[in-house]
């Protein structure tokens, strides 16, 4: 009886160390996990992702998957709830007021070159060429519409308050609109359409770019202040972490910039990057 109770008792302990032997296995296995899935809106920024960041990941012996969204609301969703490790859509007036309005904790780590917004026009060959009472489809958001308004004061067809705020200045702040534009603000995804039945359109660079258009055919494109440039965001809770800092390194590669140059054409560079 004794031999019996010995041999259970001798079991059941080798069961048990296997067990912690397994469990501490498992654990490390865990903390040497390197699989991260960053999501994107389809279009320029997840091709971003693809082409100029998960090669870069992977060669730190990250396993890298990249999850497309339709929208701007789900990667955010996304993000917060841990579904994927880090995002790269939006600016940072997007993202600060996104998570102000749904209690949220996310940062931006670095911006990264950005397709600017451009004034399209199939009626005039440049911008000195328009006439008195041009008609211009504009964003009816108003961030967008804010930047519109930059950038036709930049080009000297209007004049704003100069006690406006740049970046929610709107149609009540013009304060001389030297050529009579008529503003038609619309869907911002509809700008691309309506270049064809206005005299000119002011098309944000991620739809003109869904919409196949070549930036470069603008006749003018926004010299964009880096608040409206978009960022790699992650949740605060990980913004040391070692992910974010190889992310940051990634960007600020000089090998990213030349992707940028390469395959992003037109795409107007952060301050940090242009200045280096």
């Amino acid at each position: 009886m004794k031999k019996v109770l010995f041999t259970m008792m001798l079991v059941v302990l080798v069961a048990t160390l296997a067990a912690c032997g397994g469990s501490d296995e498992e654990s490390k296995g865990k903390d040497n996990d390197k699989s991260v899935k960053l999501g994107g809106t389809a279009g320029p920024y997840s091709d971003m992702l693809k082409t100029a960041i998960q090669p870069a990941l992977e060669e730190k012996g990250y396993k890298v998957e990249i999850v497309e969204f339709s929208d701007y609301i789900q990667p955010n969703i996304a993000l917060d709830d841990g579904s994927i490790d880090a995002n790269l859509f939006q600016h940072s007036i997007y993202i600060e007021n996104f998570s102000k309005e749904n209690d949220m904790e996310l940062t931006g780590l670095v911006t990264v070159p950005t397709a600017p917004m451009g004034i399209y026009s199939n009626v005039y060959k440049s911008i000195e060429d328009v006439k008195d009472g041009a008609t211009i489809t504009i964003p009816n958001d108003p961030v967008n519409a804010a930047r519109t308004f930059l950038i036709l004061e930049e080009q000297g067809l209007i004049k704003l308050d100069p006690n406006a705020e740049p970046l929610t200045v709107s149609e009540k702040d013009i304060k001389t609109n030297t050529k009579n534009l008529v503003f038609q603000p619309i869907e911002a995804g509809q700008l691309p359409r309506s270049v064809d039945g206005a005299d000119l359109a002011a098309v944000p660079g991620n739809f003109a770019l869904a919409a196949d258009m070549d930036l470069l055919d603008a006749l003018i494109l926004e010299n964009m202040p880096d608040r409206y440039r978009n960022l790699v965001a992650v949740t605060t809770a990980n913004k040391d972490s070692q992910l974010a800092k190889d992310l940051i390194e990634i960007v600020e590669a000089p090998e990213f910039e030349g992707i940028i140059d390469s395959e992003f054409e037109g795409f107007g560079k952060p301050e940090w990057m242009a200045n280096r």
